[in-house]
């Protein structure tokens, strides 16, 4: 072992010296090229090794030996190396776990999975699934189902995503629908309409980074959240990506490996023949034999679980309207407590009617907490790989690299492209947006004030510009293998998570092209945004019917 390591940071050494050097000697706010060898080499392995956890410790491994000041050279390089590595679990993952956002994410995710431990045992997950089965009679059916319950969470992704998947995962299993398919109807709903709905947890964000921005821009008198409502319509991958889902949904046609996927789940020897998923570690918790299957007892809990979101928002929110509470809110606390008062809910009816003892419900809890353990190491490593590209200026760097190219007309889509390779090497849209949104808008406002298309008839591209930190952020999110979005659409889905990234990647590239060529080019010709969104949604259904296969029912 101990050999191995000298091989292995010898080897590390001799690979990754020059560029540990040269951020040594970069100085400045961004470390040069070596900001993005981070999230490359946890992206490059994760794809190829189909390991998402050594691939993402390594990636920490490599930024926590890059950030760090230890001296580095030829003869010296298992010194550097063996630093690195114990900064990356002393220093990243450390701070990762110890962040009090992560914290309350953590325990929104374990709680969350222990109430559907305890409802999946009590029967009230297969009373909703013998209940939805009678409309949900096809996979077609199971899969718009799916998207309007993400449609209807809308309020914050990461509810969205935990409450959807996990409900849904037993019914699209029984229909037949792989978790692939289940994964990406998640993802592709959670973030899109989180963005764009007019009260989410988002919008507080959105708004403020926004009103931030535009404080000591004269020339713009509307107030951020009036700005924020006009780019909207320009945010062309968010609703694209909305529009497209609905279509994958009602379909019968999928293309790239989600065709393979869907061909093979269809073929499964039996409704139960489900592939155990490495994400998660999931164990299936089967309901108890001679008891009722109520569905209420799997509807209460997941209804107070999301009407105490609302009202946790309202509540630790302030202002005179639900949109200035829900925008000011603090979303974690409100998680939290959703949560906790979901798993007492699902407790006390559980035990009201005898159908579990004290004992039994706290094994179901556990049991549904365990299989969320894997997906919350995988999250905490994401978040420490984060935080090295933050100390090496990683989106500083790619701002530096490309600003020079940001140009009139063509603003709204390098911005969409930067926002876009920001949140893909980085794994945050919202790290993306807190970056990205005060250089950008600043920027863009002087840009276009120089080419003289400030103010009156083009505000659409600084509208678009806008939106294209949002975006890109979200397309680019929805690509990253190490977004924490995207894992924890693989966790409450069951899926495997570079599974569900191979599966995706296809349909986010197809959207966020169209989005380019219909969307942000098309707002350089002063086409409309209504007819760019049009056009767009067009050419979707036209490439749907020209690449899709069809999948049997």
């Amino acid at each position: 072992m101990k050999l191995l390591t000298v091989l292995s940071g010898t080897l590390l050494g001799s690979l990754l010296w020059p560029a540990v050097s040269w951020a040594q000697e970069s100085g400045g706010d961004h470390s040069g090229w070596v900001s993005v060898l981070p999230p490359l080499v946890a992206i490059a392995l994760a794809l190829a090794l189909k390991r998402v956890i050594p691939a993402i410790f390594l990636g920490v491994w490599v930024g926590a030996w890059a950030a760090s000041n230890q001296a580095i050279d030829g003869t010296q390089g298992v010194a550097g190396a063996w630093h690195g590595l114990l900064d990356a679990f002393q220093v990243y993952i450390l701070k990762a776990l110890a962040d009090e956002d992560h914290a309350a994410i953590i325990l929104f995710s374990l709680m969350v999975g222990g109430m559907v431990g305890i409802i999946s045992r009590n029967g009230g997950m297969q009373g909703i699934v013998n209940r939805i089965v009678r409309w949900a009679d096809s996979a077609r059916h199971a899969c718009i189902a799916t998207v309007g319950m993400g449609i209807a969470i809308f309020f914050d992704d990461y509810a969205n995503t935990l409450v959807v998947g996990n409900t849904m995962r037993s019914v699209t299993d029984r229909m037949r629908v792989s978790r692939e398919k289940l994964a990406y109807l998640v993802d592709s709903t959670a973030a899109p309409i989180a963005a764009l709905a007019l009260v989410t947890t988002w919008i507080g964000t959105e708004v403020g980074l926004i009103g931030d921005a535009i404080a000591d821009i004269p020339g713009i008198t509307d107030p951020a959240y009036i700005l924020f409502l006009k780019t909207i319509p320009y945010s062309f991958y968010p609703l694209l990506a909305l529009f497209f889902v609905m279509l994958i949904a009602a379909g019968r046609r999928d293309f790239g490996p989600m065709h393979a996927a869907e061909l093979k789940a269809r073929n499964r020897a039996a409704d139960t023949d489900v592939p155990k998923p490495a994400v998660t570690g999931e164990e299936i918790i089967t309901a108890k034999r001679n008891r009722p299957h109520r569905a209420i007892n799997a509807v209460v809990p997941v209804a107070v679980l999301i009407v105490s979101v609302v009202v946790g928002l309202w509540v630790t929110g302030e202002g005179d309207t639900l949109r200035d509470r829900i925008g000011s809110s603090d979303s974690y606390k409100a998680l939290m407590w959703a949560s906790l008062l979901s798993v007492l809910t699902a407790t006390l009816l559980t035990l009201s009617q005898r159908i579990l003892d004290l004992e039994q419900i706290i094994d179901a809890w556990f049991r549904g907490l365990k299989s969320m353990l894997y997906a919350m190491i995988i999250l905490v490593l994401a978040w420490a790989l984060g935080q090295t590209t933050k100390d090496l200026g990683t989106a500083q760097f790619l701002v530096s690299t490309l600003g020079d190219n940001l140009a009139g007309g063509l603003l709204p889509t390098l911005v969409f492209l930067l926002a876009a390779g920001t949140a893909f090497a980085t794994g945050s849209s919202w790290g993306t947006m807190g970056i990205l949104m005060p250089l950008v808008i600043p920027l863009s406002w002087a840009v276009l004030q120089q080419d003289g298309t400030i103010p009156a008839a083009d505000l659409p591209l600084l509208y678009a510009t806008i939106s294209g930190v949002l975006a890109g952020a979200v397309w680019g999110d929805h690509c990253s293998p190490i977004s924490d979005t995207t894992i924890l659409s693989s966790m409450a889905s069951g899926c495997d998570h570079i599974e569900h990234v191979r599966t995706q990647l296809p349909y986010a590239l197809t959207v966020g092209l169209i989005s380019i060529v219909f969307g942000t080019l098309a707002v350089m010709l002063h086409v409309p945004w209504w007819l760019s969104l049009t056009l767009g949604a067009l050419a979707l259904l036209a490439l749907y019917r020209f690449l899709g296969k069809p999948v049997p029912a």
